[in-house]
């Protein structure tokens, strides 16, 4: 099975380490199996600056505020639509501001690398329909996800990972 995942980058402020896109396929790869998710599927990624992530929150969430990371996603329900030339499943969007990926990495004393995988993952449960904003019990089911397809990847999360973000 051969998922493909399309990684555009729109920014400038923030160099894009070598080795980046393999780990984000990697990381949506992870996530797919960790989910026994069977079909093809198809991801985007796109890196913007803080000033486009910006105005896409306020657009879409009416947080007109740079985030780290926005998830679209284009299933319902654990339905997608389907590329008629190859087949594969249409996930969605994944938008990361590599810039507050940036920030984040310093402020948490990791890699930038380590960050896009961790919002790679994040996002791509995000596409595949889980949630976290009600809190409570999806939102630890959520993370535990998340932990398992990092620990899958060789980069577990640190205990000083998680502050509360509201």
């Amino acid at each position: 099975m051969s998922n493909k995942v399309y990684i555009t980058n729109k920014q400038k402020n923030v160099k894009v380490p070598s080795g980046l896109r393999i780990l984000i396929r990697r990381s949506c790869n992870a996530v797919l199996e960790y989910e026994n998710f069977e079909e093809p599927a198809e991801i985007s990624v796109t890196f913007v600056d803080n000033e486009e992530i910006a105005q896409l929150n306020g657009q879409y969430r009416n947080k007109p505020q740079p985030t780290d990371v926005l998830s679209f996603p284009l299933g319902e329900d654990g339905k997608y639509d389907r590329n008629e030339e190859t087949g594969a499943l249409l996930l969605g969007d994944i938008v990361i501001s590599l810039e507050k990926a940036m920030e984040q990495a310093n402020m948490y004393g990791h890699t930038l690398q380590r960050e896009v995988a961790f919002l790679t993952v994040h996002s791509m449960f995000h596409l595949l329909g889980y949630d976290h904003e009600n809190g409570g019990i999806e939102a630890v089911h959520m993370r535990e996800k998340e932990e398992a397809a990092l620990i899958q990847l060789g980069l577990p999360r640190t205990v000083s990972y998680t502050p509360d973000k509201e």
